[in-house]
């Protein structure tokens, strides 16, 4: 599927632009984290990344085509996931099933990636009775069984505790290394120094940096990234 383009890329809705001409380019392999204040476009600009919104101008193209978007190559895991009504194994079975997937293979699939999060032991229990925290990894674990090349995770540790916000960071490093590239947003800068390995700073709706790692901390190139990373940012 990769790479993921996106040209000149706005998205209005209001009379208000959201998002302002942003180009930039996702390839396979480097965690990208997307970070910003809040209100600076990033949960938007993924949702336009994975087809949610359509741009109000510019076009985004996966591997040279506006249309080559296949089944089963990409999936979104948001801040405050969706639980079926029905066990944390049947909500990982029922998005395998809607893909085509068998019943055997989709059993062991669900028991494999369960296992994978920690939620073995609680596969039976009904999925809206979990934590917040069990909640956001049965999202997880959800997601990674259709074995996506690209997982987009809106701000998923947003609403946890440092302890559960841990567990998920572990989880998305062990979907990154079964070959999925991972897309993130987040405002959080210890987060985007322990997952990423490059950084899209966005400010305004604007894409005011995009940079590896380290370089986008030890020398940003623009005024707005190094007052964020100093702090000196609203957050609103």
């Amino acid at each position: 599927m990769l790479p993921l383009i996106l040209e000149d890329v706005s998205f209005a809705a209001g009379g208000r632009a959201i998002i302002d001409r942003v180009s930039c380019t996702f390839t396979a392999g480097p965690r990208t984290l997307i970070l910003g204040p809040n209100g600076s476009g990033k949960s938007v600009l993924m949702r336009l990344c994975h087809g949610l919104l359509t741009p109000t101008s510019g076009r985004i193209v996966w591997r040279g085509s506006r249309d080559d978007l296949r089944p089963r190559a990409q999936a979104m895991v948001f801040q405050r996931p969706v639980m079926l009504r029905r066990a944390a194994f049947a909500n990982v079975t029922y998005g395998l099933a809607l893909a085509g997937v068998g019943k055997a293979d989709r059993d062991e699939r669900a028991r494999e990636v369960l296992d994978a999060v920690g939620l073995g032991r609680v596969a039976n229990r009904p999925a809206r009775v979990l934590s917040g925290g069990e909640q956001q990894k049965l999202a997880l674990a959800r997601a990674w069984a259709l074995e996506p090349e690209v997982l987009f995770l809106d701000e998923p540790t947003a609403n946890l505790d440092p302890a559960a916000t841990r567990e998920v960071e572990r989880i998305v490093d062990q979907i990154h290394e079964s070959g999925t590239k991972i897309v993130m947003t987040t405002h959080n800068l210890g987060q985007a120094r322990r997952l990423a390995d490059e950084i899209l700073f966005m400010s305004g709706g604007r894409l005011a940096d995009h940079a590896p790692v380290e370089r986008f901390f030890a020398q940003p190139s623009t005024a707005e990234a190094a007052a964020f990373i100093k702090g000196e940012l609203p957050w609103t």
